[in-house]
């Protein structure tokens, strides 16, 4: 069972919506509050870009050429997203205490915000859950808390 404090920050996301909630209660009961919504409109990526790959050469005056990756949109988007939900949670915890921080995400959002998270955030993070959440009502989230 995590242990949350009162006011304690859950903050749950997976690279295209961010929910911060509020622990309104205290570390045996926990009663989660809504602060702020976040989504993102990202579609996928063949609906974002319409060039074909990119081609290469080998070496200068070479014949061979080689095809490029195409570029994948949707997961660029989803980054920026995880960059931006990342300093508006720098943000609330420079601008009121906050005692502590559960960060819920899936693995490779929860990868993304790690490498985005300042700090003094990271220093709040109590406990991270490698999980998507962001599609759960509130009381099945605090379930999950008290696993």
């Amino acid at each position: 069972m995590t242990k949350l404090p009162h006011d304690a920050l859950v903050f749950i996301g997976d690279g295209r919506r961010a929910l911060f909630l509020r622990n309104a209660g205290d570390e045996q009961a926990p009663d989660l509050r809504t602060e702020q919504v976040f989504k993102d409109d990202n579609p996928p990526t063949r609906e974002q870009g319409t060039d074909r790959p990119g081609r290469g050469f080998a070496a200068a005056g070479s014949p061979r050429r080689s095809s490029m990756e195409e570029t994948d949109w949707h997961h660029l988007e989803e980054q920026r997203f995880a960059e931006r939900v990342a300093a508006i949670l720098e943000d609330v915890v420079r601008s009121r205490p906050v005692p502590a921080i559960l960060v819920a995400a899936p693995p490779k959002t929860l990868a993304e915000l790690r490498h985005a998270f300042h700090a003094d955030v990271k220093a709040k993070i109590v406990a991270e859950l490698d999980k998507d959440l962001t599609k759960e009502p509130i009381d099945q989230i605090e379930a999950h808390l008290r696993r």
